[in-house]
């Protein structure tokens, strides 16, 4: 029986992937093989020697110890695109709210409650001020195209917006869906001087953190908006009160409120509503608990964020699976001693990502304890795994 321990609740439309009758899921489940998890913090958390994998129900994984994981041999897996549609939708809304004084106006009106029957004098009398622009001919840049991004300058353009983006690092699939309508940015700097509207679409990393500092707000129009619906921590807010004081920034629309973006003008926070559609967590429970039992069963990683993607199709009915560090020699080894225990290779894949490996291999016969631990005694090698197919 294999055990799957929840962090967080995971939508039922994922759970009942798994047959109940091979796997106990629970919240407290003692010696799990697998995480499920949405927003909970792992970072103190010690991780079990049976832990082979953790799948985030969701894009972010900022809140998962990745590097420990990968010292461990534990796979993390995430959910990429599966929650797209629901943030860009939110994004686009962000977009609106930024542009027309919505929110402003709506607590406005509820601020009228029981005055009778002079609502409709005062709210004549004041509509103006709540006066708005139009998005249509604006020029949004979208920084950063993964498919959230895409989504965004793809919408923006059907709105009649002018749109501009930025990504070095744009993958081909994005490139595909991203219309040839939007305009490549030449740089961030000519990105950030050129747009009315601004959308943050990259994930945290020590390089990116608190990238939108002093420096690049002082490059933007004055009276820029920003849209941040990506992950808390890429825009230094210390900065961004100046840029308000200074009126650089018109309105800073974010799904990730604090307690300094509380205490600011001109901030509209929306709380972390970016996924939190019944739609989102359907999509993001299904797609990770696939994940898992893919890689439980079969041995194939899909969408890990600290090793390769690696498929092989069943070509007998042994598979064993090999995660090391990425050192020369290896397969060699690894060979050479399936070979002594007249264990034939069968078919093979080795993948490598930065500082970790991947194997798998599908041989002529069970490896027994002794090879497995032979395997485990080579210098560098994490973990070892046999499958019956």
């Amino acid at each position: 029986m294999r055990k799957i321990l929840k962090l967080n609740k995971i939508s039922t439309e994922g759970l009942a992937r798994f047959d109940l009758n091979n796997y106990e899921i629970g919240t407290e489940i003692s010696n799990p093989d697998a995480i499920l998890l949405r927003s909970f913090k792992m970072h103190d958390m010690i991780l079990p020697e049976s832990l082979l994998a953790v799948g985030r129900a969701g894009a972010g994984v900022n809140n998962i110890p990745i590097q420990k994981c990968s010292e461990k041999g534990i796979v993390v897996f995430n959910t990429p695109g599966a929650n797209a549609n629901a943030v860009k939708e939110l994004t686009i809304a962000g977009l609106l709210l930024a542009s027309r004084d919505i929110a402003q106006g709506i607590s406005y009106s509820g601020s009228l409650k029981g005055v009778g029957a002079t609502v409709p004098t005062l709210v004549e009398d004041n509509k103006k001020k709540f006066a708005g622009q139009e998005i249509m001919g604006k020029t949004l840049g979208v920084i950063g195209l993964g498919k959230i991004g895409v989504m965004v300058a793809n919408s923006a353009l059907d709105l009649g917006m002018q749109v501009i983006g930025y990504d070095p690092f744009i993958s081909v699939e994005s490139a595909w869906g991203l219309s040839r309508d939007v305009k490549r940015a030449g740089g961030l700097d000519m990105l950030l001087g050129s747009a009315d509207y601004i959308s943050l679409h990259m994930p945290l990393t020590n390089e990116t953190r608190g990238m939108i500092n002093a420096d690049k707000l002082h490059l933007m129009k004055k009276g820029v908006r920003i849209l941040y619906f990506s992950r808390g921590g890429i825009v230094n807010n210390d900065d961004l009160a100046a840029a308000i004081e200074n009126g650089i920034v018109e309105r800073y629309v974010t799904d990730f409120p604090d307690d300094e973006l509380l205490n600011m003008d001109k901030v509209i926070a929306i709380p972390h509503l970016g996924a939190s559609t019944k739609e989102a967590e359907n999509n993001c429970s299904v797609m990770v608990a696939k994940q898992i039992l893919d890689f439980i069963e079969r041995g194939n990683i899909k969408h890990s964020v600290n090793y390769p993607d690696c498929k092989l199709e069943q070509n007998s009915n042994f598979r064993l699976l090999v995660i090391n560090k990425n050192i020369p020699n290896m397969v060699g080894q690894i060979s050479t001693i399936l070979a002594e225990a007249n264990i034939n290779i069968v078919e093979m894949l080795n993948k490598s990502k930065d500082q970790y490996a991947y194997n798998i291999i599908d041989v002529s016969n069970k490896p027994d304890d002794e090879v497995i631990k032979t395997i485990y005694d080579i210098e560098g090698v994490l973990k070892v795994r046999v499958l019956n197919m």
